[in-house]
């Protein structure tokens, strides 16, 4: 019963949001701070709804300035609420085609300036990395999930070279952010609190690196973030 009524109010709440992005969205077409903006709409009531404390420890995210590669670990659909929490100013994300035939969400996507890619074209994917590049160059971070695909389970997947390939070639910062491991215990059919820390780690600087420094700049990365995973699940085992 819990379940049901849960689903269908974030079901509505998911409408309500498009509803309104859509509306900010076509008053400032592609602005910067478009996603951002939808970010916390949809993530806020989302996480309350679901009885989800969010624990941001994101310091080294916020003082960033802009312009800067964002890779994070990617865990189920409900990341959007509980990245939405965090993501900062001027940042758009890089998503695969078809999420923008969602209806509503995939128009938001479209206007929040986010980049969407057919990684099944490799003509259509190089343009879409030289497109990453302006962005960088234009004081906008790019957000990315280097895993290419949702895991839920304890161990992150190997990373894709294109996140840290943009930020060498960009000669920018990366930013880890980090994401307890949620998904398997997230229960919509119980009124339990739950706790989510997410956490940023230092940026890691890339200026001067070239492509032969990439599979150890991507072993760094991952390595980092593991460690900062599951230092966050002893934590919360402990409180």
């Amino acid at each position: 019963m819990l379940y049901s009524l849960r689903m269908f109010l974030l079901g509505l709440h998911f409408l309500l949001v498009g509803v309104i992005g859509l509306l900010i969205g076509l008053l400032r077409p592609f602005n910067r701070d478009n996603s951002r903006v939808f970010a916390r709409l949809y993530s806020v009531p989302a996480t309350w709804l679901m009885r989800i404390k969010v624990k941001a420890e994101v310091g080294p995210l916020w003082d960033q300035p802009p312009g800067c590669v964002i890779v994070a670990n990617h865990q189920s659909n409900f990341d959007l609420f509980i990245l939405g929490h965090v993501v900062p100013q001027r940042t758009v994300a890089i998503g695969k085609k078809s999420l923008g035939w969602i209806p509503l969400f995939g128009q938001l996507f479209w206007l929040g300036g986010n980049v969407l890619v057919d990684r099944k074209n490799a003509y259509q994917a190089r343009k879409a990395m030289q497109t990453t590049t302006r962005i960088l160059q234009d004081d906008t971070s790019i957000w990315i999930f280097p895993e290419g695909t949702r895991n839920p389970d304890e161990q992150l997947l190997a990373f894709k070279k294109g996140a840290f390939h943009m930020a060498v070639e960009a000669g920018v910062p990366i930013v880890p952010v980090c994401v307890s491991r949620y998904a398997r215990r997230l229960s919509l059919n119980s009124w339990r609190r739950r706790t989510v820390i997410v956490r940023s780690l230092p940026p890691i600087a890339t200026r001067g690196l070239s492509q032969q420094d990439l599979p150890a700049l991507i072993e760094q990365c991952r390595t980092q973030m593991q460690l900062c995973i599951d230092n966050m699940e002893n934590e919360l085992a402990k409180a």
